[in-house]
């Protein structure tokens, strides 16, 4: 499958930087058909991400720097990234431009359990690929996309059991450590919690171990059952509004980017919601990760967007999404009457039986 970078806040914490101290860790890799460009290599430094650049010559380039233990790290090429369980030691990568996904990587035992795992659920990637093959020809087929989207849950539920499973059987394992960041990117408090406590103490202590720790005490503030923390983020027109303004309604917070093609393609899905209940105590606000606020306000007019609109124009830096720890857009909260959190995430149909259940 294709790989693409997905819409991940820590994306923009990405810069370009050179390794420090005594390299402890080396990559050198030979790919037969990369032109001469460069590669970008993703590390993770606390909660968020440095990126090194580095050059390419006749398909060849090489790395040396600092890492922790076995993290994950995403080389980047120009049309894709790979994903690598780095560990310390010589690490050598070989294969062709034309199937990055296929690249020989040796050197790391944290990556070769990796790529075992993510044998293992090659067949739930690929029913999930097979299953959006078509998309672009039935999106506007309400009854089409309602029987793709059961089909796309019960899939993403057999891979979430897949990675729950294996966490469970092998709590020491870096790559447990890796899946659990994986579904602490949007993941529900709970389950993380309680999947968390079944690694290894040593597991946990690791620097990987120790931001997931992290991440899931953040996502414990926004999750169902807690109630949502007031603030207060200027409109279109600069005006300040505070979120508690809307109490006593049914809220969905909708985090989103102009520059973020998921949220984009869900818009019209939620402006269905807003029309058919409307009038029944609900209503939309928009949290906007923008940092050009012509292209926010062209957004909102491209896609008919009625309801509310907020931004403090600080891109990634937006202090709400810092607040609750937002890691990846479309992200949103259904927020109760009351200010209590009843529902994250909705999408689909998913939103529109989510109201029938509340409102109709």
């Amino acid at each position: 499958m294709k790989r693409t970078i997905p819409c991940l806040l820590a994306a923009a914490a990405f810069y370009a930087c050179g390794p420090a101290g005594q390299p402890k860790t080396t990559i050198t890799a030979e790919i037969t058909g990369l032109k001469d460009s460069v590669v970008y290599l993703s590390l993770p430094v606390a909660d968020s991400a440095k990126t090194d650049t580095i050059p390419v010559k006749d398909g060849k380039f090489s790395w040396s720097g600092e890492v922790a233990g076995p993290e994950k790290v995403y080389l980047m090429f120009p049309n894709r990234f790979v994903e690598l369980l780095l560990d310390k030691g010589d690490i050598k990568i070989n294969g062709h431009a034309d199937s990055l996904s296929d690249l020989r990587v040796t050197g790391s035992a944290a990556h070769d359990e990796y790529v075992a795992y993510q044998q293992s659920e090659k067949g739930i990637n690929d029913q999930m690929e097979q299953l959006y093959s078509n998309y672009s020809e039935i999106k506007d087929n309400d009854s089409a996309m309602a029987v793709l989207e059961a089909k796309s849950t019960d899939l993403r539920k057999q891979r979430r059991a897949l990675m729950n499973g294996y966490i469970a059987t092998h709590p020491k394992s870096p790559v447990s450590v890796s899946l659990l960041a994986d579904m602490a990117v949007m993941g529900e408090y709970k389950q993380l919690d309680s999947m968390y406590k079944l690694l290894d103490p040593v597991a946990q202590q690791s620097p990987n171990g120790k931001r997931v720790g992290d991440r899931i005490a953040i996502l414990k503030k926004s999750a169902i059952g807690e109630p949502i923390i007031d603030f207060t983020l200027p409109d279109v027109s600069g005006k300040d509004v505070k979120f508690s303004e809307f109490k006593g309604k049914y809220v969905l917070l909708d985090f989103w980017a102009s520059w973020c093609g998921p949220c984009r393609a869900e818009n019209p899905n939620v402006l269905k919601a807003f029309n058919a209940y409307k009038d029944k105590n609900f209503t939309v606000v928009g949290v906007s990760l923008d940092d050009d606020g012509e292209k926010w306000k062209k957004a909102i007019a491209e896609d008919g967007m009625p309801w509310i609109q907020l931004s403090d124009l600080k891109g990634f830096r937006n202090t709400v999404a810092q607040e609750y720890g937002i890691q990846a857009i479309p992200s949103t909260f259904l927020i109760s009457p009351d200010g209590i959190i009843v529902a994250k995430d909705l999408r689909g149909a998913a939103l529109h039986n989510k109201l029938a259940e509340l409102l109709n």
